[in-house]
């Protein structure tokens, strides 16, 4: 496979910057800690206007308590609308910290709740997508002391965190505990059975998450091989078997991303079953292409998602 001459221009640089990974369990260790010591020398903007604080909220039965980081504009008009966002890393890397929730904080005058889920294979379902239900039941529930609007509640992520995000709106629903709004979901990683494709996409999934990468990530969810029977739609939210009373969806992928067509197929079933979907598919466009924030494809998507949840959400 060479899809290097579809790729967009802007793009190209990152990839002679960031070498491709072998995720193994003998690499998994050293790849957090490069991602995790990346992280630190990213400086974090200033953002004048946001208030950040780091808790504890109670975990799932019998689990630890989830670390969340919380995003709380000073200046917006309360109530205002609340997201959780949840961070990706192919479920098997990444924490909380992740700039995406003070961006959208800071420019949409929401608050934002980070989770920090617990990571496979250490932990695999459905530990992180109950870690995420645990930290929006402490969202709705704190809604009044926060100031926000439980109307106006809405689930997000990128990747994993996207594929998180739309298990937990299935589980939301199926608890009726606490009212969604909104599912933003940032090039997903929603069906397993994409590992076992045959024959898979010819110009998908060269660069930066590799089908070999989606089966580790898979396999370290699940505990066992990905693409067999008996796999949870809140793990694998595709094979949910009725998406009917969602919340409204916005769906974003790359036209060179792994996940293209799980996504396309995704936001059709939605739309089919009588969910308001929005999808965009940007051309030129690999998975995290949003690594390079200059360019303008990630400008135009950057663009488009907080369109999506301005309207929403009410903002």
């Amino acid at each position: 496979m060479n899809t290097r001459h579809l790729v967009d221009p802007e793009l190209i640089p990152v990839l002679d910057q960031f070498p491709q990974i072998q995720l193994t369990t003998e690499s998994l260790p050293m790849i957090r800690a490069n991602s995790a010591a990346m992280r630190a020398n990213i400086p974090v903007p200033e953002i004048p206007n946001l208030a950040v604080s780091e808790q504890h909220v109670p975990g799932p039965e019998g689990a630890p308590d989830v670390r969340i980081l919380l995003y709380q504009p000073t200046d917006a008009a309360q109530p205002t609308a609340g997201l959780l966002w949840i961070h990706g890393g192919g479920y098997v890397s990444g924490d909380a910290d992740d700039i995406n929730g003070r961006i959208m904080a800071s420019q949409l005058g929401c608050v934002v709740v980070s989770v920090d889920y617990r990571l496979a294979p250490e932990t695999p379902h459905p530990g992180p997508v109950e870690d995420c239900y645990a930290a929006l039941r402490w969202l709705h529930a704190n809604a009044a002391e926060l100031g926000v609007d439980t109307e106006r509640l809405a689930i997000g992520g990128a990747s994993a965190g996207g594929g998180l995000a739309a298990g937990l709106a299935l589980l939301a629903r199926d608890r009726g505990e606490v009212p969604l709004a909104f599912q933003l979901l940032i090039f997903p990683m929603l069906d397993d059975r994409t590992v076992t494709a045959d024959p898979p996409h010819p110009y998908v999934g060269e660069f930066i998450w590799t089908a070999d990468s989606n089966r580790f990530g898979w396999t370290s969810l699940l505990g066992h091989e990905p693409g067999g029977e008996g796999v949870s739609p809140y793990a694998a939210a595709a094979r949910a078997e009725d998406l009917a009373g969602l919340p409204a969806a916005y769906i974003s992928v790359g036209a060179l991303d792994l996940f293209l067509e799980e996504n396309m197929e995704y936001a059709r079933r939605l739309i089919r079953a009588g969910v308001p979907t929005e999808l965009h598919v940007y051309p030129g466009a690999f998975h995290g292409y949003q690594f390079v924030p200059t360019a303008q494809v990630t400008l135009t998507s950057m663009r488009d998602q907080m369109s999506a949840l301005r309207r929403a959400l009410k903002l």
